[in-house]
């Protein structure tokens, strides 16, 4: 067997979410990292010896998470790239193939510390980017940040935060009505970085204003920000209602009800919706008292909240879960929830020429289910089984 030919794997007989629509039984034949093609149905070729047997199965694109702070047991926001590995790598046994690092507030020198750590890591391959989460956010919606290292959105800290980075900041979260807030939204969009609406206290104008100066993310909305009355529609209105902007959901079943991310999905529509999982790093792992940057956080029967104050303090989700969820309680087809958890993000970030949807040419991150129940069976990452790949029977000749 020649060295190409080792890294030749064929899944056959799945259900496959394609950009086009859901087919059955058509075969992924994956060369390297990447999809080398597609086939079956009207384009003929079928199972073949040797194909990995995935009857009664789903495979739909590896999730991407724009938002996600920790798991394992362990954050991004400790600055110390083995935690950093062990979140990435608990996600990534989720289903997770594209992470972006969040960060939560902190001393400015401190985060600009762990945005050098995890900055190596995005130049490794392990992380697609890095997101600021705070410190540039409301005290009066600050949930699990701190509210004496919160910071006006001064141009020149975001700037610093920007540098640490060396390039690899993807997302910045802020407070539009602070001082220095427009100016910075117009200074990320300029550098070509999201700029993301969130933990804010913002009434409708001024985030019209956030918008228009280049504002396109809103951060986990509906949390963390003025609910709509009214005669005071605030931020949400705001930003459901502007086809630019991407809107972040937590459907985990505590941050919103059921019911409130439907409004979300009829109002923006699956394009506009990207699922995250704002996981701290409980995710993955039981109950008990966890750090999510300088504070502490209870997890009991898997919510988190602060010890001191009781805010909801991040989820403890994985994506796998939100799939499930989207589908089996939401009422989601299989292609809106690829949508949003993979197609859209995607796109966001810039990355659709490689991650985000089954499509020749494009990385070999594949996650399959079970097609009876949603549940995750098996991760595979740039064409290598991350978890579960064991688990298939081989096509015998006929």
């Amino acid at each position: 067997m020649t060295a190409a030919e080792r890294d030749r794997t064929a899944l056959a007989g799945a259900r496959l979410v394609l950009p086009g629509g859901v087919v059955e039984g058509d075969r992924i034949a994956v060369e390297g990292a990447r999809i080398a093609a597609i086939t079956g149905g009207a384009g003929g070729g079928g199972a073949e010896p040797g194909d990995l047997d995935l009857t009664g199965h789903t495979v739909v694109p590896g999730f991407v998470d724009l938002h996600v702070h920790g798991g394992g047991g362990a954050s991004y926001a400790s600055g110390i790239a083995e935690e950093a590995l062990l979140a990435a790598r608990t996600h990534l046994e989720h289903g997770t193939t594209t992470t972006i690092a969040s960060t939560v507030t902190g001393e400015i020198d401190e985060v600009a510390r762990q945005a050098a750590v995890l900055s190596e890591l995005v130049e490794d391959g392990v992380l697609a980017g890095i997101h600021f989460e705070g410190p540039f956010i409301s005290r009066n919606r600050c949930g699990a940040h701190r509210p004496d290292l919160l910071r006006d959105p001064d141009p020149a800290l975001v700037r610093k935060l920007v540098d640490a980075a060396r390039g690899h900041a993807r997302m910045v979260t802020l407070a539009p009505e602070l001082p220095g807030g427009l100016d910075s939204v117009r200074m990320l969009a300029d550098l070509g970085i999201i700029a993301a609406v969130g933990h804010t206290d913002s009434d409708y104008p001024t985030t019209l204003e956030a918008i228009e100066a280049g504002a396109s993310v809103a951060t986990h909305l509906f949390n963390a920000m003025p609910a709509i009355a009214h005669r005071a529609p605030g931020p949400i209105v705001a930003l459901l209602e502007d086809e630019r902007v991407t809107v972040e959901l937590i459907n985990d079943g505590v941050h919103l009800h059921p019911s409130v991310l439907d409004l979300a999905y009829g109002t923006a529509g699956a394009e506009r919706v990207a699922l995250i999982t704002d996981a701290m790093g409980a995710a993955g792992m039981g109950d008990g008292l966890y750090p999510l940057g300088p504070l502490q956080v209870e997890v009991t029967d898997g919510v988190a909240r602060l010890v001191e104050g009781g805010s909801i303090a991040g989820s403890t989700l994985t994506l796998d879960v939100a799939f499930k969820r989207s589908v089996t309680v939401n009422g989601l087809t299989l292609g809106q929830a690829v949508q949003s958890l993979c197609t859209t993000p995607a796109r966001l970030l810039g990355l659709s020429d490689s991650v985000g949807s089954l499509e020749t040419g494009k990385y070999a991150d594949l996650v399959v289910l079970d097609s009876a129940t949603h549940d995750l069976v098996a991760v595979m990452r740039r064409g290598e089984w991350v978890v579960g790949g064991d688990r298939f029977t081989t096509v015998k000749p006929a």
